[in-house]
């Protein structure tokens, strides 16, 4: 959880584009516009759930790509697909969300903080 700081400063178009990036399938799209547009990516909230989305996306495809083929790879898919809508819902309700292993590669590298 994060300082009651950081919590004021969330916008409400900020809970939108949180939310739209981690719509699952077209998702990526919104996380792209606010990693490389100018305006949003100096919001906290905003980068800090494009860059978790598109990392959860990039996980999630690759494993139901490789196993497609087994039965396991069409669950993998189903829960990416929940976990993703379950992910908006919290993002648009102002949450800092935390993506086991995600978060905490994504911090590692210096991609969000």
């Amino acid at each position: 959880m994060m300082d009651p700081q950081m919590q004021m400063d969330v916008t409400d178009d900020d809970k939108l584009w949180a939310m739209l990036s981690w719509l699952p399938y077209l998702g990526w799209i919104a996380a792209l516009i606010v990693v490389f547009t100018e305006d949003k990516k100096q919001r906290k909230f905003m980068m800090y759930n494009a860059v978790q989305s598109l990392a959860l996306s990039l996980v999630g495809g690759v494993l139901t790509a490789l196993l497609s083929f087994v039965v396991i790879g069409c669950v993998i898919g189903v829960a990416w697909l929940v976990y993703a809508i379950y992910l908006a819902i919290q993002a648009y309700q102002g949450n800092w969300v935390t993506v086991p292993v995600i978060t905490d590669f994504c911090k590692n590298q210096g991609w969000i903080s």
